[in-house]
């Protein structure tokens, strides 16, 4: 065993990385492992060579996804319409690091900008058609929604305590009358469908474009299947008039589904708000909760 410190992300870096797949995987020993300009929270990525990426959980709550990764990845690709990371290798804790990573392909492209893709439309069209894709996947053994998606595809009344205390705090800089209705709305709508696969975090970071085009989707760290609600947050998130149109005529899921999906977005935004590490993630927040609260559906 190695003797390199870990402390969560703090103690995740490239000489980690290095020792862990020259230890592990000595086939890839000489490739060059570099950080990625725009890393996640759950997981840290290093680029391994011109073709590979490593993927690293941050906290014991994040660990469980690269199982769950390496088991459904590979059923759920010939389904979907653009490509999803392929799991290459799966390494062993060591070195001080606590949890098993993995190694995988490197997927073209960058991380969605609204200002990068000329047509947005097309862009939630196509993110719909993926969405849709998704959900006709077969279910047969998959993971029912829980604490391993971080109760995404659960009902959103799982972060009622947590919503009612952002609001609170958030007082003097959210319109808290109108917010409380959209969380109620929410929390009164009621799922009955059969359950479906959903991604879990449908995010401009986690969407890969080319010539702004859907190429990819990453990140499938809480999936499972459930409700599907969660996967339409991009609704408020990132799109906006004709886009959201496109988007919901797409998915024609049910008002109900909506307006889960509408307190799945509040939610978040409310909970960034009050963590936003820097001025863009708070007016991100601020820019998502006005969406939000200004659709009637």
């Amino acid at each position: 065993m190695g003797d390199v410190p870990v402390d969560g992300r703090a103690g995740i870096d490239a000489v980690l990385v290095e020792c862990l797949i020259r230890t592990q995987f000595p086939q890839w020993g000489d490739l060059l492992v570099s950080p990625v300009p725009a890393d996640g929270w759950d997981n840290r990525t290093y680029r391994l060579g011109a073709d590979m990426s490593v993927r690293l959980p941050t906290a014991a709550a994040y660990a469980p996804a690269v199982a769950k990764e390496s088991v459904w990845l590979p059923r759920l690709a010939p389904m979907l319409p653009v490509a999803i990371p392929t799991v290459l290798a799966v390494g062993a804790p060591d070195y001080g690091y606590a949890f098993s990573w993995s190694v995988r392909d490197w997927l073209p492209g960058d991380t969605a900008d609204r200002a990068a893709i000329g047509d947005m439309t097309e862009f939630a069209a196509d993110v719909a058609e993926f969405i849709c894709a998704l959900q006709r996947c077969d279910i047969g053994g998959a993971p029912l929604a829980g604490a391993h998606s971080f109760y995404r595809g659960s009902h959103p009344a799982q972060y009622d305590e947590q919503t009612r205390r952002c609001l609170q705090v958030l007082a003097e800089r959210v319109e808290v009358r109108r917010a409380t209705e959209v969380w109620e709305s929410a929390l009164a709508a009621e799922w009955t469908g059969t359950p479906v696969w959903f991604h879990g975090d449908i995010a401009a970071g986690n969407l890969l474009v080319a010539e702004g085009k859907l190429t990819a989707v990453i990140d499938f760290g809480t999936c499972g299947i459930g409700d599907p609600a969660c996967d339409l947050v991009l609704a408020w998130t990132m799109l906006s008039a004709d886009s959201r149109a496109t988007f919901r005529r797409v998915l024609a899921h049910d008002d109900d589904t909506w307006t889960r999906a509408r307190g799945w977005a509040l939610w978040k935004a409310l909970l960034t708000l009050i963590e936003a590490p820097d001025h863009d993630h708070e007016i991100t927040s601020l820019r998502i909760i006005d969406e939000v609260l200004t659709d009637d559906l």
